[in-house]
């Protein structure tokens, strides 16, 4: 007897439906995985056999043939479990229930319950997609299924639950679908009030953000760079639903997302270490799985120490910073993430770090400052928008008692920016001044005579590029987004100008 049942598969985060088609038929004692199954697909076959036995169920003493359909995708992990088992039920008669329509996911234990499997909220999207509205899946998996509408979900804690319920013994009842309201918490040990001196860094901090440009600190050891980096996060704006699906589908395929929340609320913040590898930071791998610059999508990436990264791996983040998204290619397939993130750098001016400083001697040849420097490419730097000092702080600055200025008040400047920019952009597909192509420079940042000379001025002056021209003209439109004004005024060029400090530099 030939049974079909569905389930589902996942290459990036994209899916395809899968036929199961189990075969119970006279022969040897057996049970064969065919159709480009990997490893753990191939193994479910002993997860299987027990789950069914210690569910209380008889796994048939015949000869089993799985076939997982198309038999030309490759199938992956150990979501396929369920499917396979209700499969085996059908085909040896122990189920007589009607499945069509119903995709199964879940992994099963030797005892038969179903652990929660990594990809949930991707897969049911990308299901949705394809037609399909009924799903059984984990219970530990139902937080973040609840954020899709249009569905029917049924979570379960063990197969014998799954077989009772579609047998109707018992009645489990379907997810409950959530609205998502945006949790307001900093979950970074961080903020801005603990930020001493350093106004021109906080305020490029601000300008940064507000906008969603990329960010250099420039400075010696020890002046607060890093400090200032991890308070981007506590002054980041509020995630939209949509943001906080795209960001919550990354990091459930990877195996990130906490049981409790079921999405992400918080943008993410990464921080690699120097040591990571090309394909660490852009993706890949046998599974192709999401790198550092696809986690941080929606957020931060930080790299501490810029020039410490290997040259390729720094390379590699040219076309993400420019796309937005980035294409993982290897020998088993290719997959496209999405890697829109505001990246935020930190690098002292030279080896020993003194370059500069007024209280400290510096000790590096003029050939090794310059070969130091070297070790960030033009190209890469040309893309960093704004490229600021970071100062020393005098002690008198590190013992005043007066209170900074709160993450939370600039959050709150942020978020009014931004919704300036989202108002602009609504019918351009763009959320951010960063984001702006030519034609929406033409159309939101026009300049008068006085705006162009300086421009001309700077660019000649600073042996600029093109890019960094119009980088500069997405930053002075948001400075004046910060300050309410309609046009771009002179003082706001001439402030975006200022953060291209390393142009004559580096």
């Amino acid at each position: 007897m030939i049974a079909k049942v569905l389930g589902f598969t996942l290459l990036g985060l994209k899916g395809t439906p899968i036929n199961v088609e189990v075969d119970v038929n006279n022969g040897l004692p057996a049970f064969d995985v065919v159709g480009l199954a990997d490893t753990a697909v191939k193994e479910s076959k002993e997860r299987v056999r027990s789950a069914l036995k210690n569910s209380g169920f008889s796994m048939p003493t015949r000869k089993i043939t799985a076939n997982l359909a198309p038999a030309d995708v490759k199938k992956e992990g150990s979501t396929l479990d369920l499917a396979l088992a209700i499969g085996v039920m059908k085909a040896s008669g122990q189920l007589v229930a009607e499945t069509d329509g119903i995709i199964f996911l879940g992994e099963l234990s030797l005892d038969g319950s179903l652990r929660r499997i990594n990809g949930v909220l991707p897969t049911l999207i990308s299901a949705l997609g394809e037609g399909f509205k009924k799903f059984i899946i984990p219970k530990d998996n139902q937080a973040e299924a609840s954020y899709v509408h249009g569905i029917e979900v049924i979570p379960a804690k063990s197969l014998k639950e799954v077989v009772d319920h579609l047998s109707g013994l018992t009645c489990i009842q379907p997810i409950a679908w959530h609205d998502y309201v945006c949790v307001d918490t900093n979950v970074y040990d961080s903020d801005l009030a603990f930020v001493k001196g350093q106004a021109v860094a906080k305020r490029a901090l601000e300008v940064a953000v507000s906008g969603g440009h990329n960010l250099l600190f420039v400075g010696a050891p020890g002046t607060g760079k890093t400090m200032l980096a991890k308070c981007i996060p506590t002054i980041m704006p509020d995630m939209t639903f949509s943001e906080a699906l795209e960001t919550t589908k990354i990091h459930s395929v990877a195996g990130m997302l906490k049981d409790s929340d079921g999405i992400v609320f918080a943008r993410p913040f990464r921080s690699p270490h120097h040591t990571a590898t090309t394909v660490a930071m852009t993706g890949g791998g046998a599974s192709l799985r999401p790198g550092e610059i696809s986690l941080a999508h929606n957020g931060v990436l930080f790299l501490d120490e810029m020039p410490e990264y290997k040259r390729s791996t720094l390379e590699a983040l040219r076309q993400p910073l420019e796309d937005g998204d980035i294409t993982v290619s290897r020998a088993t397939g290719n997959v496209d993430y999405p890697a829109n993130f505001m990246l935020c750098g930190s690098m002292n001016p030279c080896p020993c770090g003194n370059y500069g400083s007024e209280d400290k001697v510096c000790t590096c040849s003029p050939a090794q400052i310059v070969r130091y420097k070297a070790k960030i490419s033009g190209p890469l730097l040309d893309r960093i928008d704004i490229q600021v000092e970071v100062d020393s702080v005098k002690y008198a600055e590190l013992t005043d008692e007066r209170v900074s200025e709160s993450s939370a008040t600039v959050k709150a400047r942020v978020n009014r920016t931004r919704l300036i920019q989202k108002e602009r952009f609504k019918n351009d597909g763009i959320l951010t001044n960063s984001d702006m192509g030519e034609r929406h420079i033409k159309k939101y940042c026009k300049l008068d005579k006085q705006c162009e000379d300086l421009l001309k001025n700077a660019y000649e002056n600073l042996h600029l590029s093109p890019r960094a021209r119009s980088r500069i003209i997405k930053v002075a439109r948001t400075i004046a987004d910060m300050n309410l004004y309609d046009q771009i005024r002179p003082e706001h060029i001439l402030e975006a100008i200022s953060y291209r400090h390393s142009d004559g530099m580096l």
